[in-house]
């Protein structure tokens, strides 16, 4: 970075002269360097995988939670910073809750997208804050059906069929681009999703280091216990 280029690194507010705002391109670089995490739309559902870093042998596991539900139709996960991301888990709750009390109906997927990115961007045009270091994966059902989107720190969104942020995710984006499919099922959904992290990392994969939910139609969110982890890791390609 040149002295030039520097100068427009200490305010969050003022653009470079090449269009760019540091603060939040550093934002995505944490994102960059967080544990790969993958959300897939399938028939009729959303499944959240995520992997967890290598921690202590003293910690417990189930405590680095990164799967989340949000409402009865709705669930969660994110890449990057645990903090930033239960701050904004947080802000979709309430919206949730609002939207609940002010309009007696759930709120749409797409409408708590839009609402939840307007409160990010403010924090890239403002003095004294810094964007959010995390993106989100929001997902679940309501009256459109299966969506599922993704936030980034700028405070834009868009909405995919299958998606990875994380550790090598162009590596697991390009197996997804090749292999998925709208029309699989919970099953094939989850091995598709289990062999996309695989892509990740040259380490074993064990059932303590993942963390799988799925949101369906007409069913209550359901997170696989270490038990059916281990049962579909059996069956890698």
């Amino acid at each position: 970075m040149t002295d030039e280029e520097s100068s427009y690194d200490e305010d969050i507010t003022i653009f470079s002269p090449q269009g760019r705002l540091y603060q939040v391109e550093y934002a995505r670089e944490t994102v960059r360097k967080g544990a790969t995490t993958v959300g897939i739309k399938f028939d009729e559902g959303i499944l959240f995988i995520a992997l967890k870093n290598d921690f202590s042998k003293t910690i417990e596991s189930i405590s680095m939670e990164k799967i989340f539900q949000v409402d009865n139709h709705i669930a969660c996960t994110y890449c990057g910073l645990s903090a930033d991301a239960r701050q904004l888990i947080d802000y979709l709750m309430e919206e949730i809750q609002i939207n609940k009390i002010w309009y007696d109906e759930e709120i749409t997927i797409k409408i708590l997208v839009e609402n939840l990115c307007a409160y990010i961007n403010l924090f890239s045009r403002y003095q004294s804050v810094r964007p959010f270091g995390v993106v989100m994966f929001i997902g679940g059902i309501d009256i459109n059906g299966a969506c599922l989107f993704t936030t980034d720190p700028s405070g834009s969104f868009i909405e995919y069929g299958a998606i990875c942020e994380g550790m090598n995710n162009d590596t697991v984006t390009k197996y997804l681009e090749k292999n998925y499919k709208k029309n699989l099922n919970v099953e094939k959904v989850i091995i598709l999703g289990l062999n996309a992290i695989k892509k990740a990392t040259n380490k074993k994969i064990t059932p303590e280091k993942l963390e799988i939910g799925i949101i369906e139609k007409n069913k209550t969110f359901k997170k696989l216990n270490q038990d059916e982890i281990k049962k579909f890791l059996k069956s890698l390609i």
